[in-house]
């Protein structure tokens, strides 16, 4: 992949050149976390309007599933294609023209929700339409910031930077969703293509690409390139790819079933419920940026942080079989988050530290697909299980998160992974 683009390069013409490349790579690196914090928003957003739209639309609780899940299935198929694309035409060239079928896809569906009466096939539509964008945007950063820089150090404290604005955009997703629909239902799909807007601008305007003479890669190559480096690593990424979408699947089977219990059994509802669900994506968020600030380059803590935290969730959801006193579920799920985000760093530095920087568009474009997987299976699987006792719901969570930990506990094995 080294037809990629390369930004913020230092020219070392003096010390007010470096300061001024300084400055234009932090706003670089701004503009760049500004995407995973949008893709977020536009998916998690909706998580505490879901009863609403149940009502407003007439709909099952598995159809308002569909409405989180299409967005997903659709991103989990072009990503792949998205990032391929990327490396032959550039990172820009591909997140500019995502950002604005995304905006597009928000627009419809806000349009639908407000216009129709029969809206709910049309939403579908414009959802799938940011899944679209969703698969050329967010997923395509994590390689790009691995191409910004040289040092492995700038690379990981960068990505850092990333999920820690991925998970801030799910902290703020309920409350900020959760507002807008206290003054219109539908008001959540209209402010996605705002928030695009913001982060087109930031790009166009902050982020510089030069232009690279290189040649791209063969589309045979592509896949012989796909084929070795699965022969020589499969064994520790498919164990990754596999904990990504299980710690997915977990967190948006939780929120989706604390949105539905929350609003049905307790009465809590609007700003008040977004509040409630923030409250571990907080734990999340915090024991995400906690774990990426103190894992370095240690693969060993990296496995035995990710096997703790599944661990650690299991536990907590777990232990919802025996009482789902409000404040005793609370407090379980906010120990689940802290758990998930404590495996979800780790499982992103295990990449970027792994895998040479000529491959990982490729393989950071097929983790971003897995975890999707997750994404879009949680909420319809839970679903269907809420019809029944819930129960059920917390003996699934947990044992997909048990399997989880013996995946880490077997596949990943830090010793074993060729150093680079």
């Amino acid at each position: 992949m080294e037809n990629i683009e390369q930004l913020c390069q230092n020219p070392k013409a003096g010390k007010e050149a470096n300061s001024a490349d300084s400055a234009n790579q932090k706003w670089a690196i701004m503009s760049l976390s500004s995407i995973p914090l949008v893709m977020t928003l536009g998916n998690s957003m909706l998580i505490p309007v879901l009863p609403s739209m149940e009502k407003k639309l007439s709909i099952s609780p598995f159809q308002t599933s569909m409405i989180i899940t299409v967005y997903s299935i659709v991103a989990i198929f072009l990503i792949p294609v998205a990032g391929y694309l990327s490396d032959h035409i550039g990172r820009k060239k591909v997140i500019i023209p995502s950002l604005v079928i995304a905006g597009i896809g928000g627009l419809i569906s806000g349009w639908a929700a407000w216009k129709l009466d029969n809206a709910y096939w049309v939403i579908l539509i414009g959802r799938s339409l940011q899944g679209v964008g969703a698969a050329g945007a967010a997923p395509i950063v994590m390689p790009l910031v691995g191409d910004m820089f040289k040092s492995d150090d700038e690379v990981s404290s960068c990505l850092g930077l990333i999920e820690t604005s991925n998970t801030f955009g799910k902290v703020l997703s309920p409350i900020l969703g959760a507002f807008l629909a206290g003054f219109f239902w539908f008001l959540p799909f209209f402010s996605f293509p705002v928030f695009c807007a913001i982060s087109i601008a930031m790009m166009v305007l902050l982020v510089k690409c030069p232009k690279t003479n290189e040649k791209p890669i063969p589309f045979k190559q592509f896949f012989i390139n796909i084929k070795n480096i699965f022969t020589k690593k499969g064994r520790w990424l498919y164990g990754i790819f596999f904990i990504g979408c299980i710690l997915m699947f977990v967190l948006f089977g939780t929120l989706f079933y604390l949105s539905d219990i929350f609003e049905k059994e307790y009465g809590i509802k609007d700003i008040k419920k977004g509040f409630f669900l923030a409250l571990p994506l907080g734990a999340l968020c915090l024991s995400s940026f906690i774990t990426g600030k103190i894992i370095k380059k240690n693969k060993v803590l990296m496995k035995w942080l990710i096997l703790g935290g599944i661990v650690l969730s299991a536990a907590a959801i777990g232990a919802l079989y025996f009482s789902i006193q409000l404040w005793f579920m609370i407090i379980m799920f906010l120990l689940s988050g802290i758990g998930i985000g404590t495996g979800l760093p780790c499982l992103d530095a295990l990449i970027t530290e792994g895998i040479e920087k000529e491959e990982r568009g490729t393989i950071t474009s097929i983790y971003s697909s897995m975890r999707f997987i997750g994404v879009a299976a949680g909420p319809p699987v839970i679903a269907l299980l809420m019809k029944g006792s819930d129960t059920w719901i917390f003996i699934l969570l947990s044992g997909v998160s048990i399997l989880g930990a013996l995946i880490a506990l077997k596949a990943i094995k830090p010793g074993a992974q060729p150093s680079k």
